[in-house]
């Protein structure tokens, strides 16, 4: 007998897997609006990431436990790690497609798979603008906290790094269409934009009259006044202009919480890594930040055990935690990265990276306690999705998370209240709601 086709209902759209950074997350809600519109159907998207060989390990483990779980859907891969290296992704034998990261934002490419089933990945290195879907910002992003992407791919070459050769050349999105989405997404009652990219303190450099991030902000908090919050994503200390400082320490509709990308304390690591800054560079540009407005809270990503790191080497990654007043810590204990220069350098052994790591860590819990014990006192909160035991959360203005409960506040995500912090638990304020901010 033969099996019947299930039946297809013309609203399903395809479920999507996000792997890797919060732009694979912006992507992904736009890939989900994109396979509906085309008619994809009984399909999982898997969206992958390429930072390091355990991020393509995890890749192909999501491929395979998909197909266990459901044996009859398509299953599409893209991503860095697919676009990186498509032919392998192919090869999988639960692997129905492979789109490219040019492709999978591009309404044709969908229309065409859903005909054809055929894989498309093209040149990254050839793209010359950023792909956006055509679709209304408000229908994908219905959350308290949007990302809108500015930039993508990344003209930089550090040693560790895969992600160019998955992401392309930086490329800007112009600023009228940046406006134009964070003004729908506004108008929709979102109250706050992350602006994202793959290094969006590159932005503006492709266009004409090169202009700069600082020029993009300022000009977002002038077209859209009734923007609540804006804050910005990982940047590169050494690509802050004198315009994005200013708006950094002047404007307060901008979050005082600045993430850096620093990668280690050490000038040989740090040149080893092929990075633009030096240890003192970096320390300089956040007391500058913080002496500008006090209220600046920062975070870095830091990389314990990079290939020749000494003990000597990782003590000043430790040292910089104190000298940049870091709060939040985002470590990442090296993994090699086939294809990468880092790659072939003497590596430390894992033992130790392992460790050293776990010190990292343990330095950086102590920084998150000393800034939760400044917050005593009332503050402006935002408000998110309650958690499934009923309790309330949020995140101050410096993203610091409160948890708070007994009041109809944990059913209004997206509203600003004032809240009283109480204390905290070492990772997380506990707060008293006193009133919604209108």
């Amino acid at each position: 007998m033969t099996k019947p086709e299930p039946p297809h209902s013309p609203q399903s759209s395809p479920d999507v897997i996000t792997l890797g950074c919060r732009l694979n997350a912006y992507e992904s809600a736009q890939m989900k609006a994109l396979g509906k519109a085309a008619g994809v159907q009984d399909a999982v998207v898997i969206n992958t990431c390429a930072v390091t060989n355990e991020a393509v390990r995890q890749a192909r483990q999501t491929i395979r436990k998909t197909r266990k779980t459901k044996p009859d859907a398509k299953i599409i891969v893209t991503g860095c790690a697919a676009q990186i290296d498509p032919d392998a992704f192919n090869a999988m034998e639960e692997v129905t497609a492979v789109m490219g990261n040019v492709e999978k934002l591009d309404a044709q490419s969908w229309q065409a798979l859903a005909e054809t089933g055929m894989s498309n990945v093209s040149d990254i290195m050839q793209a010359e603008y950023v792909t956006r879907a055509e679709l209304a910002a408000p229908s994908i992003q219905k959350t308290t906290r949007a990302h809108v992407q500015v930039q993508n791919g990344c003209d930089h070459r550090c040693t560790f790094c895969i992600i160019p050769f998955g992401r392309g050349n930086s490329r800007s999105v112009a600023p009228a269409d940046v406006v134009a989405e964070i003004s729908a997404l506004v108008s929709a009652g979102v109250p706050e934009v992350v602006i994202t990219g793959v290094d969006i303190t590159s932005w503006g450099a492709d266009l004409e009259g090169a202009p700069q991030l600082g020029d993009l902000i300022y000009r977002i908090l002038q077209d859209v006044p009734d923007l609540p919050q804006l804050r910005l994503s990982s940047i590169d200390g050494a690509e802050i202009d004198d315009r994005l400082f200013d708006v950094l320490t002047t404007e307060s509709r901008v979050a005082p919480h600045v993430h850096l990308s620093l990668q280690a304390g050490d000038n040989l690591i740090l040149k080893r890594m092929k990075r633009r800054h030096s240890r003192e560079q970096a320390i300089e540009i956040c007391r500058a930040l913080r002496a500008a407005r006090p209220e600046i809270v920062f975070g870095a990503d830091i990389t314990a055990g990079f290939p020749t790191e000494t003990e000597e080497m990782f003590q000043n990654s430790l040292d910089l935690v104190a000298e940049c007043d870091l709060s939040y810590l985002h470590v990442f204990p090296y993994s090699a990265r086939e294809g990468t220069p880092a790659a072939k350098m003497p590596a430390v052994n894992g033992a130790e990276i392992k460790s050293r790591a776990a010190r990292l860590r343990a330095l950086g819990d102590k920084a998150l306690v000393r800034l939760l014990d400044k917050q005593t006192g009332v503050h402006r909160m935002l408000t998110e999705k309650p958690r499934r035991d009923g309790k309330g959360v949020g995140r101050l203005a410096n993203f610091a998370e409160v948890e708070f409960d007994g009041t109809d506040a944990q059913k209004q995500a997206g509203q600003f209240f004032q809240v009283e912090i109480t204390g905290h638990d070492g990772f997380k304020l506990s707060g008293k709601i006193l009133n919604e901010i209108i």
